[in-house]
């Protein structure tokens, strides 16, 4: 019994890794390559990425909005747990990260759920907010930019059903929002978005100690 979460040392991650992570093969082979690359920390963990696949079945998502790409574990994570008539609209701004993704999704057989939108992802969703009688998104996971969290927050909500999920990374952002002494943009941007959320009565929340912090966001 514990009043509060555990702490999770190096021990106690690698158990944790052993006894619940069912990472595939080929999941793995994405994360350990981009975790080579100079901006491999940009990756989420492999158990967040098995906890957001959980998700997609739990809640039965057939459609997904993916606000960062980078190399496409997490857009691959959620993939693999879609039904065949699923999809995830997936916006970054970078071909050389998103061709690492197109890669493995491809080797997964899931390309064709996946369709890709090069640019701002600002720009998509007013595009898909425009679609008339658009099917609304049964879940939305950010992780780009991060001082343009509130805006993506703000328009993907109006495109999400109610029940249906946000999940947002980064949120504890390696311990820096907790640091009030602390004003670099990036740490002000989610200490700031995190008390609106805190606020916000549309939606019912829970910020989890998982990876970098992983905020749930189900819309009321």
């Amino acid at each position: 019994m514990s009043s509060r979460t555990i702490n999770i040392s190096d021990f106690l991650y690698e158990y944790l890794l052993d006894h619940s992570l069912r990472e595939p093969e080929l999941l793995q082979r994405l994360r350990e390559e981009t975790g080579g690359m100079p901006n491999g920390m940009m990756q989420i963990s492999p158990e967040q990425g098995q906890f957001m696949g959980l998700l997609v079945r739990l809640i039965g998502a057939l459609r997904i909005l993916e606000i960062g790409v980078f190399t496409g574990y997490s857009s691959l994570s959620m993939a693999l747990s879609l039904p065949e008539k699923g999809t995830i609209v997936a916006c970054d701004i970078s071909e050389e990260y998103t061709n690492i993704a197109r890669k493995y999704w491809k080797e997964a057989g899931v390309n064709s759920q996946i369709h890709l939108k090069i640019g701002h992802a600002m720009d998509t969703i007013q595009e898909l907010s425009g679609i008339d009688k658009l099917e609304p998104f049964d879940l939305v996971f950010i992780d780009a930019d991060k001082r343009n969290y509130l805006n993506y927050y703000e328009g993907s909500l109006s495109l999400l059903r109610t029940g249906g999920l946000i999940l947002i990374d980064n949120v504890l952002w390696n311990g820096k929002v907790a640091e009030q002494t602390n004003h670099e943009k990036d740490t002000v941007a989610i200490r700031e978005f995190n008390r609106k959320l805190h606020q916000d009565d549309r939606i019912d929340l829970s910020m989890l100690p998982i990876g970098d912090g992983l905020t749930l966001a189900c819309k009321r």
